[in-house]
């Protein structure tokens, strides 16, 4: 089964916000349900990144990179990147995937790959 993170389609002027907003970022028109949910595109490019070598205590791994993407859409996202080497401007590739757990919970969250 595949996995989606979704953003919010304004019903006035079309556009698209991640994450959500009560007001359209664009037209500042709309009310909290005036909004289309879809899915968030799983292409895009690494605007920067970073690593971080002492995450919080409910990461099981003792190294994290983090990346902020522009996706397809325009829209961008921070998530994490499953890639070695990683350089900025380069394509990536996404899958919702587990990004951490604690004793009863998942979370879930997008990991980035090299495209």
């Amino acid at each position: 089964m595949e996995r989606n993170i979704y953003a919010y389609k304004c019903k006035r002027c079309g556009h698209v916000q991640y994450p959500y907003r009560t007001i359209c970022r664009n037209c500042h028109e709309n009310d909290h349900n005036e909004f289309d949910i879809v899915p968030l595109p799983k292409k895009g490019k690494l605007l920067t990144f970073t690593h971080l070598f002492n995450p919080p205590s409910d990461f099981s791994t003792v190294f994290l990179s983090l990346g902020i993407v522009e996706l397809e859409d325009g829209s961008r996202i921070t998530g994490q990147l499953s890639i070695e080497r990683p350089t900025i401007g380069m394509h990536v590739r996404a899958n919702v995937e587990v990004v951490r757990k604690d004793e009863y919970n998942q979370y879930y969250g997008m990991v980035f790959y090299e495209a």
